[in-house]
């Protein structure tokens, strides 16, 4: 398992398992559509695709990974300084971000204006100086975000967590977060100009979106309401690639998703105070993920109980439509 940068809320490190072995043995393209931590992004088994896209609709968050991508010695710079954990630091840190934000347009604005402005010798060497004042604004956007999501609870870049955390000794992780992500396409889009974008009947396109009725533990500038989850499975229902969403087991996600197949699995509740607690997961699919088990290996039975399908943990097929509708749309397109 390839370690992300950052904690998140919903991060995939304990369904990494049973979203590799759901996942499409071979694929040209991996689309990670709700990014997060990059978890799945760093750990899909299959890595050979000529393609990797990370997308979130963080700003902050998609900043971040930038910057530990192509930067990751000035980020670490930037964290390093003035090292500290208190409360204080991370109201500081909470209004940064909230009141000193650059934006993309901002320079471009500024760029042209100093074309109008100034003569040619001093509009390059001023253009100079604020592409360089962009790229410290981001990496000090980027570590006072870091800080955010290492000092506050659960990683929700809002409450401050109260335990000690020297942010000193996960540097190691952003060299190493640096090598991985170095050829993967970093995006910050909406969910559907993004797999409409990308979308192909080669491509893998993977989405955890918010949980339905948990949009609360979720930090988002716009809110991610029941209309959000419908217009995610419509442009899903129509994709030609393959899709695999990971949900909440809820009936209103079930019954959302008939045209899929689903599965059921549970995970350890990181959340919950009580020792034992499972949180119970759905795994979501457009196609038949059985063509892509190995049958000496596993056993699928439809409605079955569950199955031992290896250490990690179990699962079972709770339901399956008709036909395939990654087969079927694509016999419509031919």
């Amino acid at each position: 398992m390839t370690k992300s940068i950052i904690a998140w809320v919903g991060g995939k490190a304990k369904l990494m398992w049973i979203i590799n072995l759901l996942a499409p043995n071979k694929y040209e393209r991996s689309i990670d559509v709700f990014g997060g931590s990059g978890t799945v992004t760093l750990n899909l088994d299959y890595r050979r695709s000529s393609l990797q896209i990370y997308n979130d609709f963080n700003a902050d968050l998609v900043n971040l990974m930038r910057c530990a991508r192509d930067r990751p010695f000035a980020l670490t710079r930037e964290i390093g300084f003035l090292a500290l954990n208190s409360r204080d630091d991370f109201e500081m840190y909470k209004k940064f971000l909230n009141q000193e934000e650059f934006h993309n347009y901002d320079l471009e604005e500024e760029l042209e204006l100093t074309e109008i402005m100034f003569e040619k010798p001093q509009a390059e060497e001023l253009k100079v100086l604020l592409l360089e004042r962009n790229r410290d604004m981001d990496i000090k956007r980027a570590a006072a975000y870091y800080k955010l999501l290492r000092y506050s609870f659960n990683a929700n870049a809002d409450t401050f967590g109260g335990k000690k955390c020297d942010v000193r000794r996960f540097f190691v992780d952003i060299w190493n977060f640096a090598r991985a992500f170095k050829n993967v396409t970093i995006e910050n889009k909406d969910f559907e100009a993004l797999i409409k974008q990308y979308d192909r009947p080669n491509a893998f396109i993977y989405c955890d979106p918010p949980y339905y009725d948990a949009e609360s533990f979720y930090k988002n500038d716009v809110p991610f309401t029941k209309k959000e989850h419908t217009r995610l499975r419509d442009v899903l229902h129509d994709a030609d690639g393959y899709v695999m969403v990971s949900y909440n087991n809820v009936p209103a996600i079930v019954e959302l998703y008939q045209d899929f197949y689903i599965y059921y699995t549970t995970r350890s509740h990181s959340m919950s105070k009580k020792e034992g607690e499972v949180y119970e997961e759905l795994i979501i699919t457009n196609y038949d993920p059985t063509e892509y088990i190995e049958s000496a290996s596993y056993q699928m039975h439809l409605f079955g109980g569950f199955l031992s399908a290896q250490k990690e943990g179990d699962y079972k097929v709770i339901h399956a439509p008709n036909k395939p509708l990654r087969k079927e749309r694509n016999e419509e397109l031919t």
